[in-house]
């Protein structure tokens, strides 16, 4: 059942959906876990890469609602949450503005990082390639003329920026070298992003059929979307063992804590029958990705380190 919006900053709230953060932070969490195993850990680094990477996080958030709105995903027939231009309370340019706002910040933030992190300038041009790339993805997700979102490219752009790029990004900011064992982490961590995606694409796919969204449930159907959940969930802690295989850092395992509680979320995905019997798992996911990168982070930094 959705919940009114009765006022503009109920709106804006909706609008931001801090349900997401958590997800958002997991990829700058695990990079900087994997930069403390190898000593090299900076907290100027978390800190800056945590604060671009919630900015670049609400900037995707208000234009997922800028965008579903413009392209008609979200109406008054939608059976997902009720979304912050939708409900009447804040317009379009109002929106767009705060769009350009988000933008803006990410881009200071993430100078800012940049300057301190990194002194090559050819590196530097480089992550700022990265970063404007990851602007652009936030925005174009469901705005613009052909958003890639409504063409079913969005697990691609978050297994990238929230997992490989987020993660070894973030440890190359830490440490400026490169780590081949990071890439396992980042997979994981790019299929349980992938899920979350894939769990809110599974919810809306009965709407987003209807405003021509061809999102992976949208063309498979859900019995396959379901099944590809699984692969998602399964594949992310499938690679948390390769990890500890290549590094022999088994202490690193004790992630897979969490991974009753996300097969729990599977099958409560895969026996969902209704957008309201599937939504609450999306904010699950999330929090339990977040949760399985600290548990990783200590069983590698501290139950790990002699």
């Amino acid at each position: 059942m959705k919940l009114a919006i009765q006022t503009k900053k109920e709106a804006w709230l909706h609008a931001v959906r801090l349900r997401t953060l958590p997800l958002a932070l997991a990829s700058i969490f695990a990079g900087s876990f994997l930069a403390a195993y190898k000593s090299v850990f900076r907290w100027d680094i978390l800190l800056l890469a945590s604060l671009t990477t919630i900015f670049l996080q609400i900037l995707s958030n208000l234009s997922n609602d800028y965008g579903d709105t413009i392209h008609g995903a979200d109406h008054q027939n939608r059976q997902g949450p009720v979304r912050a231009v939708q409900s009447g309370l804040i317009s379009l340019p109002e929106m767009k503005n705060a769009m350009f706002l988000f933008g803006g910040l990410a881009l200071v933030s993430g100078l800012i990082l940049l300057f301190l992190a990194v002194q090559d300038w050819m590196l530097f041009g480089i992550f700022l390639g990265l970063g404007l790339a990851a602007i652009w993805a936030s925005i174009s997700y469901t705005s613009g003329k052909n958003p890639y979102g409504y063409a079913g490219l969005g697990d691609i752009s978050v297994f990238l920026f929230f997992g490989l790029l987020g993660v070894y990004g973030t440890y190359f900011l830490h440490s400026l070298a490169w780590d081949d064992s990071v890439i396992w982490i980042g997979i994981s961590l790019g299929l349980f992003s992938a899920a979350v995606l894939n769990i809110n694409n599974i919810r809306d796919i009965e709407s987003d059929t209807t405003a021509g969204k061809k999102s992976i449930p949208v063309r498979i159907g859900k019995k396959a979307a379901v099944i590809y959940n699984w692969f998602l969930i399964l594949g992310g802690n499938y690679c948390l063992l390769i990890f500890a295989f290549v590094t022999k850092e088994w202490t690193s395992l004790l992630a897979l804590g969490l991974f009753p509680f996300m097969v729990k979320i599977g099958l409560s995905v895969q026996r969902g029958k209704n957008s309201q019997e599937i939504d609450p798992n999306l904010k699950k996911m999330a929090l339990s990705t977040l949760a399985w990168i600290i548990l990783f982070g200590i069983g590698l930094v501290f139950l790990g380190k002699s």
